[in-house]
């Protein structure tokens, strides 16, 4: 049994999945606020409405582009990424300016790959938006690998930037399966296999040894929780707490942030792979609070 890969099934699962990225992005980003800190050590939720950040914009575009291209577009997605471009969303100041340039003509190719003295950003922007392709490609993960790596490079050229949307990706799309979200020990076996050698594929590697382990504190010391805000810093850990609560959001998203670190990131990478399969569906009362979608995403089929 394999999932619907007709174009109205594809955009039902990416809109299920964006739907939980940005939950997980808006809520997360509430705990940022030093007067939330002790709602969240109690597990209570903050007062609406939660705006999303610069997490959920990017995966809107994703989707967008996908929707209208059934595949990656680089450059309608580097397009659509500088048109869409809010600055005050959170975004940091390297793809603040890239996407400026972009807007006044500047050519994605050669901006992306000159960040960081020609290293390319290896930074959470490509991971943290593309749970929704997964989802999108959930009958065929390795296709949604391929195109998780083309869509990083307009922002993200550096290796781990690149691998850390890989696996993201082919996490979500392993979680829409629908028989059923896979064990933990498989989801993050099958992700392993489906990712170059990296250190994103070694802090996987990593996560999947810590599986047994409850202190989710103490596997975030191990594997970062995204403080240093790049992939291999933050990747491993989302995929480890997303893979040990398939089809339970909340509990996902209580895991993920009480350990702090880029809590709206790691919380958007966790929400959109839960948010991905039919298990994983966000509690209503949280999405009530979550500030709406932008109009220009496209409704459900």
């Amino acid at each position: 049994m394999t999932a619907d890969p007709s174009p109205a099934g594809r955009l039902d699962r990416a809109l299920a999945s964006l739907r939980g990225l940005a939950v997980g992005d808006a809520l997360g980003s509430q705990f940022f606020v030093p007067a939330n800190h002790p709602l969240l050590k109690r597990r209570e939720l903050p007062a609406g409405p939660w705006q999303w950040t610069d997490d959920t914009e990017m995966a809107c575009s994703v989707v967008t582009v996908l929707t209208a291209h059934h595949r990656v577009d680089q450059d309608a997605l580097a397009r659509s990424f500088a048109e869409r471009h809010d600055f005050d969303r959170g975004y940091g100041p390297a793809v603040n300016r890239l996407l400026r340039l972009v807007r006044e003509g500047g050519d994605w190719r050669e901006l992306s790959a000159a960040l960081f003295n020609g290293q390319g950003s290896w930074g959470n922007g490509a991971a943290m938006r593309i749970a929704p392709l997964g989802a999108w490609y959930a009958d065929d993960p390795e296709q949604a690998t391929h195109q998780a790596e083309i869509s990083a490079y307009p922002t993200h050229q550096h290796r781990e930037a690149v691998v850390g949307a890989m696996a993201v990706a082919a996490a979500a799309a392993l979680a829409a399966a629908p028989s059923g979200p896979p064990r933990p020990e498989a989801l993050l076996g099958d992700v392993i296999a489906l990712v170059p050698k990296s250190a994103v594929g070694a802090g996987l590697r990593r996560a999947r040894d810590m599986l047994d382990y409850a202190d989710a504190a103490t596997v975030a010391a191990v594997l970062g929780c995204g403080r240093r805000t790049t992939a291999h810093d933050t990747v491993p850990f989302a995929l480890w707490s997303a893979a040990r609560a398939l089809g339970d959001y909340e509990q996902a998203f209580w895991t993920t942030a009480q350990v702090g670190g880029d809590v709206d990131t790691t919380c958007a990478i966790v929400g959109g792979v839960i948010g991905s399969g039919k298990a994983g569906a966000v509690p209503g009362p949280w999405l009530e609070r979550t500030e709406a979608l932008p109009d220009w995403v496209p409704a459900a089929a």
